[in-house]
């Protein structure tokens, strides 16, 4: 089922408008889930939109397998990309043992990056899994060449405990020797040794290219091994070709042809932790601080970390700043320290140039400000701190999906197939031609060396356009260069929090309110929500008054679960009239769109509330209709892995135990599942997948044959409100009642810690650009219902009461009547939820005798030709 709807009959643009792509965790590009959903890819020019939204396939009943395929197809021979995916694996059915006796070799290469050890740890797991032989190749090429012990089989246990280490276990280094045919003529040989002719890459494009010449290579170097009498005949007939399969590792970001690289996330966290420290001593002191982080030639670290961090200026070597970039700077810091301001934070990528490609460094900045402004200024570079860590559980979880992707892919290539590489393209896993990818890398660099910055920006894709346009716009100086925007209306907004308090909320409001007085609107912010708003709790927030909001989890304007009622309805109605809000943005969890829901259905009792009114979900638990990822929801499953991760290492000398750890959720399973995947969990118990007393004793006996081969520990991650007569106490006592005495159980509730801490990069960067969209199309259908004779707003229409969600890759306004027909509000839950496909994998990477269950891929709103970015 498609999410293209007809247009609006109040409003040009469609509710079907496409304008952010997060699976990224700028991911939001990606975060799965990017993600890690950039979740961060934004809208294309409007012209492709209207192409996108136009397009609709026809065409006879298929299988939703099938369907989705189709339409994946069509849509990416719409889009004027030439990088063509396939889809992925993920969600059919892989049996047990289907490859049993090939042999698949997995290496790491080049600079290291969080993550990797999940996909390392996914590839060997599902290699067995299938029934191959796996080998590990330690530091890369190099160990490749060398051949030894530094070819050595893995197995189960090899990759036990590693999920949440930072780098590689089997090491990454540079290789001139694999540069020469001499070198790769020894790799041959040792990997010929050993049967092996499958490899999984995981590194950068310098390594996934020096793959592919191996490739290309491997029919000559086995006849010059038969020549020189080192193999037979007979051994080179039996591998007459080598397949290759990547998955790129890079904090960088600067592979086209994926949404997000294995260990961006993690580098994001790095910085961002960074500088949310560096901020409290630059205010104590009214300092400002040049901060430079890594990007020698992609600008994308820079351009996020500023968004995150409401940064003032950012230098990337994409898009240089203009020659006199110095009077800029200055007028612009002096301007904000006149407003009040105590501190300024400037973001450099290592890499930064001026329009006549000249370095700008974080020390020229420096003395730029000291020399002009004389103000107190320091520089911080971050250097190998950005790498180090334990990764972030996007990046587990990429890794893991990937890696998994990664052996599928290799097992079903022919001697024909051209080498490709595991990308995660919304939500979705797909597989993409290697070196098409690598060209399309490669020309960012050329248009750069060419001074075509205009052209290196598209080239490095929608994301990366929309996150350089948001930030030119959140940091323009306080004179905006555009007046009349709003067409000589000066419309009245309001924003408010409903429900739980979740990571993003007060980065969603601050972009809110600064888009909204860009566009010369006033802005109220509601407090304490809608007891707050029928109490008449509005105050007008200005440019200055949500400084420095997005480093803060929590909500500044205050939040509560709260429903309006038909006691607090004629309240609201008045306090919205009183006050002339013409359009309404409700940040929140399923309180908010339920809200949403009841205002819209009050419209006709009560005129006040025919105004344009959108939801932005924001909830930990990830259980909102109309969207595939909620603000905050990633900031909690970082926590619940962060807290994880100290279980198990408060486990590490104890014998033999078990950990049953409850998460929140409510009945939404999401907040369990992925934590579980992403933590290396055993198994998830979950509301919506059932689960009786014969599953929890199964469990028993894998975890009694588990510690009966050497495994000390062994976790469960129940959510909730999984079942109500199998509490985790219950599951406990039965634990340890069957387990006759061979472990030792402790329960875990993480309870409310879930909910805290400062927001993630993903959450900080989604909410910013969400609710700057948000603001656009509230402004576009106040326009299109404005009675200029009256100056009131006639909204009606089922398309002005909607939720802004991201689904597949594509961002749509789903009006909330329609959702109310996909939601069980008994048990405040989609009834579709696309990560339900991932409890299979989790199952596998754990051991467990199970099969692939068939789960329909989602197939409505993927946009998998809504483009392949980097």
């Amino acid at each position: 089922m498609s999410h293209h709807r007809p247009p609006s009959p109040i409003s040009p643009l469609r509710k079907g408008d496409t304008v952010l792509d997060r699976s990224r965790m700028d991911s939001v590009e990606g975060h799965p889930f990017n993600p890690q959903a950039d979740v961060d890819a934004f809208e294309a020019p409007q012209m492709a939109e209207e192409q996108e939204l136009a397009f609709q396939e026809e065409g006879e009943t298929l299988s939703p397998l099938a369907e989705a395929q189709q339409a994946s197809r069509a849509r990416f021979q719409k889009r004027m990309d030439s990088i063509v995916p396939t889809i992925g694996r993920e969600g059919s059915d892989i049996k047990l043992n289907l490859y049993k006796g090939r042999t698949i070799a997995v290496f790491t290469s080049g600079g290291d990056s969080q993550g990797m050890n999940s996909a390392v740890r996914s590839v060997v797991r599902m290699g067995i899994y299938l029934g191959c032989k796996v080998y590990f190749i330690n530091e890369g090429y190099q160990g490749m060449v060398d051949g030894g012990d530094n070819i050595r089989l893995a197995d189960w246990n090899s990759v036990s405990d590693i999920i949440q280490k930072g780098g590689t276990i089997i090491g990454s280094a540079r290789c001139a020797d694999f540069r020469t045919p001499e070198g790769r003529l020894k790799a041959c040989f040792n990997l010929l040794e050993r049967d092996i002719t499958n490899l999984v890459c995981i590194g950068g494009d310098g390594s996934l290219t020096g793959a592919n010449q191996f490739r290309k290579d491997w029919p000559d170097l086995i006849k010059d091994l038969v020549q020189q009498g080192k193999i037979t005949q007979e051994k080179a007939d039996a591998n007459p070709n080598i397949q290759i399969v990547g998955m790129v590792g890079s904090i960088d970001n600067d592979f086209c042809g994926t949404d997000m690289t294995i260990g961006t996330d993690s580098a994001l966290q790095r910085i961002i932790e960074a500088i949310d420290a560096v901020v409290s001593t630059a205010q104590s002191h009214q300092r400002s601080f040049v901060v430079e982080v890594m990007g020698r030639h992609c600008g994308y670290l820079a351009l996020v970390t500023a968004l995150a961090s409401e940064a003032d200026f950012c230098f990337i070597p994409e898009w240089p700043p203009p020659s006199n970039w110095r009077d800029i700077l200055c007028a612009k810091l002096q301007q904000q320290r006149k407003e009040g301001q105590r501190l300024n934070i400037i973001i450099v990528a290592e890499g930064a140039i001026d329009r006549d490609g000249n370095p700008i460094t974080a020390e020229l900045v420096k003395d730029v400000v000291n020399k002009t402004l004389k103000y107190d200024t320091r520089v911080t570079v971050l250097g190998h701190v950005q790498r180090g860590g334990a990764p972030s559980a996007f990046d587990r979880l990429l890794g893991c999906r990937m890696g998994a992707e990664a052996v599928l892919a290799l097992m079903e290539m022919t001697p024909e197939s051209e080498p490709c590489v595991i990308s995660i393209d919304g939500n979705q896993m797909v597989r993409v031609p290697l070196m098409q990818c690598v060209a399309r890398t490669q020309k960012v660099q050329a248009a750069m060396n060419e001074k075509n910055w205009e052209l290196a920006v598209q080239l490095r894709g929608r994301s990366f356009q929309r996150n350089l346009e948001t930030y030119r716009l959140l940091t323009k100086l306080r004179t905006v260069e555009k007046d009349n925007l709003s067409e000589g209306h000066h419309f009245t907004v309001a924003v408010m929090n409903i429900g739980a308090p979740a990571g993003g909320m007060n980065a969603a409001v601050r972009s809110f309110v600064r888009t909204a007085l860009y566009h010369h609107c006033t802005v109220y912010g509601i407090h304490n929500s809608f007891e707050g708003l029928a109490n008449g709790e509005f105050e007008e927030l200005k440019w200055g008054s949500v400084t420095n909001w997005v480093m803060h989890g929590g909500s500044f304007l205050g939040t509560q679960k709260q429903l309006p009622s038909h006691e607090s309805l004629p309240k609201i109605a008045a306090q919205l009239e009183k006050h002339g809000v013409q359009a309404l943005l409700m940040v929140g969890g399923f309180e908010a769109y339920n809200s949403c829901l009841i205002l819209s259905r009050a419209r006709k009792q009560f005129p006040a509330l025919r105004i344009p009114m959108t939801v932005i979900p924001c909830t930990i638990s990830n259980n909102v209709p109309g969207t595939s990822l909620s603000l905050g929801s990633d900031t909690a499953v970082n926590e619940i892995c962060c807290m994880i991760d100290k279980i198990k290492q408060s486990a590490t000398g104890t014998k033999k135990r078990v950990f049953i750890i409850e998460t929140m959720g409510g009945y939404c399973g999401y907040l369990a599942t992925v934590s579980a995947l992403a933590s290396g969990a055993d198994n998830a118990y979950i509301f919506e997948d059932k689960f009786d007393v014969q599953d929890i004793i199964e469990d028993v006996r894998v975890i009694s044959e588990k510690m009966q081969k050497g495994v000390q520990r062994y976790l469960i991650v129940r959510n909730e409100c999984a079942n109500k007569h199998y509490t985790t106490e219950f599951v406990q006592q039965l634990f340890s009642e069957e387990g006759g005495g061979e472990f030792t159980t402790r329960i875990n509730v993480l309870g409310h810690a879930q909910q805290g801490g400062s927001p993630t990069p993903f959450d900080r960067n989604m909410a910013t650009k969400l609710s700057a969209r948000a603001l656009e199309y509230l402004i576009t259908q106040v326009k299109a219902t404005y009675d200029p004779s009256n100056m009131k707003v006639y909204a009606e229409g089922d398309d002005t009461a909607t939720l802004l969600g991201l689904t597949g890759r594509r961002v749509v306004f789903s009006p909330v009547e329609e959702l109310a027909r996909e939601t069980d509000f008994t048990h405040r839950l989609p009834n579709h939820q696309w990560w339900l496909k991932l409890r299979p994998l989790l199952r596998i990477l754990a051991k467990h005798a199970s099969t692939y269950h068939t789960e329909a891929q989602e197939d409505e709103g993927i946009d998998t030709h809504a483009g392949y970015t980097a």
